[in-house]
């Protein structure tokens, strides 16, 4: 028997397509977002401790007690709130399950939610498996940058939530104070919920300054704050983020967290919490330590025919290919990965309806050096 799918619109995630397609190439896979460098030594010890001390059974439903608290204390130190450790923290299994149950938490059957295109895959499968429906609002072409006038058009007496996510995956692009102000005059006085994606909230570069909604009173009274401990400490096969929201917003998270994992890893939750206090230090130093990544691989990337676009945060640089091909980004990224060895992700999997001839393709440089040469000197042979 074949079931009648909940699902139509989705295959087999493109980021999993490309990377089979890398390993049978034996490509420089430069196409998801996973570091090959070391998870800080720190962490490995702690995680072995965990283990050797017992952790090894079901951790507490929200979190353990001593990670949630090290979370309160960094979001302080960080951004000027401290979340209440009981009632407004939860660890989950990855960012991924936290934008899952935050979406069901919220949407209701026949709700809509606003997304701003290009946004990561997760978002409108959730959607669309609570019974939502999904309202794509594009931003621009070319900086990323959301048009707000466009966003208060797309509201709607049915609009139940709307997801922001910056640093933005896959462009790099971030929301500024004046961002927050446009959007907290958007909201002001709707019955809007929020979700903001920040798992990128330590690879910021240049000076500039992560906007978290969690430094803003009247936004985070209405938002479900996510994070990801997998992008800030380069461990992203351990599956650990969390979601802060207010006490009523996280019982009703709780309610789907609790059936859908129940609870997460936790040998990794007591490493974690043992890491943000001993060394606040990793996370203060990100930024500069992808910043170094970034430059270094634009600068090769200029010396071949791809043009690199700004990239403000995150660890993903998006590249116009237009004077290598006439090919679109799902045909290019393909013949890259089988005929020059490199893979890459194309943007068009982002967006509901892409826009005409965009020509980008995005590659991640959270890579050694030795990595990123290698496929700088693939792509010279373009």
């Amino acid at each position: 028997m074949t079931p009648e799918t909940k699902l139509p619109k989705v295959g087999t995630t493109i980021f999993t397509v490309m990377s089979q397609l890398a390993a049978e190439h034996r490509a420089v896979n430069l196409g998801q977002g996973f570091p090959d460098f070391a998870v800080p030594e720190r962490l490995i010890d702690e995680l072995d401790r965990a283990m050797r001390d017992g952790f090894n059974q079901y951790a507490p439903a929200h979190g353990l007690p001593q990670l949630r608290e090290a979370i309160a204390e960094k979001s302080e130190r960080c951004y000027g709130h401290r979340p209440d450790v009981n009632a407004e923290i939860t660890v989950t299994s990855g960012a991924s399950e936290a934008i899952f149950d935050a979406v069901h938490a919220l949407v209701r059957p026949g709700d809509e939610v606003i997304v701003l295109d290009p946004c990561y895959d997760c978002y409108e499968p959730a959607i669309d498996l609570a019974g939502g429906v999904a309202v794509h609002v594009p931003l621009d072409p070319v900086t990323f940058a959301p048009d707000w006038e466009k966003v208060s058009a797309a509201i709607s007496p049915r609009t139940r939530l709307l997801m922001i996510n910056t640093p933005h995956n896959p462009s790099g692009a971030m929301l500024g104070q004046d961002d927050i102000a446009q959007l907290t005059a958007l909201l002001r006085g709707t019955g809007i919920f929020l979700l903001s994606d920040e798992v990128y909230e330590h690879i910021v570069f240049d000076g500039a300054r992560h906007e978290s909604i969690l430094r803003h009173k009247e936004l985070r009274e209405r938002a479900l704050v996510i994070s990801s401990f997998g992008k800030t400490y380069h461990c992203t096969g351990w599956k650990v983020g969390y979601c802060v929201a207010p006490p009523a917003m996280t019982a009703e998270f709780r309610k789907v967290h609790q059936y859908n994992t129940f609870c997460t890893f936790a040998p990794a939750q007591s490493a974690f919490a043992a890491m943000i206090r001993a060394e606040p230090e990793h996370y203060e130093q990100l930024g500069a330590f992808y910043q170094a990544k970034r430059d270094r691989f634009r600068e090769q990337l200029l010396t071949t025919k791809l043009k690199p676009l700004p990239v403000p945060g995150g660890y993903f640089q998006l590249v116009d290919y237009s004077d290598v091909s006439d090919l679109d980004d799902a045909a290019f990224c393909r013949w890259l990965t089988t005929e020059h060895g490199v893979a890459a992700i194309p943007l068009s999997p982002f967006y509901e309806t892409p826009p005409a001839g965009q020509r980008l393709a995005r590659l991640c440089f959270a890579k050694n050096e030795a990595t990123l040469d290698e496929a700088i000197a693939r792509l010279l042979k373009l």
